[in-house]
């Protein structure tokens, strides 16, 4: 009921967040019970119905990653002054922040769970009960075949709970303050995990090439996804550890970026600039690093469609790229907004000294252009070596 209550008295963006974490979970909702109905109406082909249900890893990890987001970010899961006397402590602000999550996604896979039956016709008929006039093929679904309720609800089921316990374990009261783990872990600690990244990374593309031999024929693999889940095996082991790589290298590429903009002898500017990406990678890297890895699967996986024109992408496909590209965007967005609002403090000590908006604003941009210039080079590389062993 309190979680009701905050929802319900919270701002519009905070609204506009929860609606959107909503709207990623009924996008996975849906596409987990698209996997259950193709399974229903399909019986005999039980491997491909597998390798759509593995597909959805993917949309679910990046909408409970959003959800953990929004959540960190939520005014109500923060720790203020007269909420300990009222009984919300840390460890009960992190049960609200839980429940507002489990709610929040629990309302999205409604949604969905309605959206699928009425697509299936299983509501009654309908213009929109035709999957036809969305451009979903009713086999998609598996209309006409019953879907066992149980299955249904215990698959809606993961992505609250996935959401919820995500969240639990991000802002869990790391002591007597309540400061979340991942605001309280050492600055020095963020390059460590860049060697470690790249040897990961590295070590992924060497096993994509090692997978890659005798893959080279036309009838070789099967169509997406089944063509990168099928043969050889080795070829998607090796693009998870190059991407794992990638989000493991995210912090330590983000504080690469503030010292190189600190090198040498730096004007004030570059000296601001620096110095902030430095004290925000912890926040801004990891957000980074996933999206990275997306942005290099996504790039991978339209060259190899390219390669197979019969393998148009489908609607399905549509909804889960559009979903994990929405939530790691969107998650990405609000770690620059937490990190904005961590710097309030810093920002109104510069201004009162004499800083400009335009300094601030072109430190801002210096940043940004400073990220792209390192994050961008090393993701077209990684998405260009994966997408060797399959094009080619």
């Amino acid at each position: 009921m309190l979680a009701l209550r905050l929802a319900r008295g919270s701002r519009p963006l905070v609204l506009l967040r929860r609606l959107s974490v909503t709207a990623a979970a009924a996008g996975t909702g849906f596409l987990l019970l698209s996997t259950l109905g193709h399974a229903a109406g399909h019986p005999s082909a039980a491997d491909e119905s597998l390798v759509r249900l593995l597909w959805c890893a993917a949309p679910l990890a990046a909408t409970a990653q959003f959800a953990v987001s929004t959540a960190r970010t939520d005014p109500a899961a923060r720790l203020q002054r007269g909420m300990t006397a009222a009984g919300l402590g840390p460890l009960r602000l992190t049960l609200l922040a839980t429940a507002s999550t489990a709610l929040t996604c629990f309302l999205g896979v409604a949604l969905a769970l309605l959206a699928f039956l009425r697509l299936r016709g299983d509501l009654g008929p309908g213009q929109l009960g035709r999957p036809s006039s969305l451009g979903l093929d009713s086999d998609l679904l598996g209309s006409g075949h019953p879907v066992p309720l149980v299955g249904a609800l215990l698959l809606l089921a993961t992505v609250p709970l996935t959401a919820a316990a995500a969240t639990a374990v991000a802002l869990r009261p790391r002591d007597e303050a309540g400061t979340p783990e991942i605001d309280s872990r050492p600055r020095t600690a963020q390059p460590s995990g860049l060697p470690w990244g790249i040897a990961m990374a590295a070590a992924g593309l060497a096993i994509e090439a090692y997978a890659s031999r005798g893959a080279h024929a036309p009838g070789g693999l099967l169509p997406l996804p089944g063509r990168l889940i099928g043969s050889p095996p080795g070829v998607l082991a090796g693009w998870a550890l190059s991407a794992f790589g990638l989000v493991l290298a995210g912090p330590g590429l983000v504080h690469l970026c503030g010292r190189l903009l600190c090198a040498g002898r730096p004007g004030a500017l570059r000296l601001l600039s620096g110095r902030v990406l430095q004290e925000e990678s912890h926040r801004l890297g990891r957000p980074l690093g996933v999206l990275c890895a997306v942005a290099s699967a996504a790039y991978a996986a339209v060259k190899v469609y390219e390669s197979s024109p019969a393998s148009p992408f489908g609607p399905l496909t549509a909804v889960g790229a559009a979903v994990v590209l929405a939530c790691v965007t969107a998650s990405a967005l609000t770690a620059a907004v937490e990190s904005r609002s961590a710097r309030a403090h810093t920002t109104a000590a510069l201004r009162r000294l004499g800083a400009s908006a335009s300094v601030l604003h072109r430190a801002a941009a210096l940043r940004f252009l400073a990220l792209v210039l390192v994050l961008a080079p090393l993701t077209w590389t990684v998405a260009e070596m994966a997408t060797l062993p399959l094009v080619h």
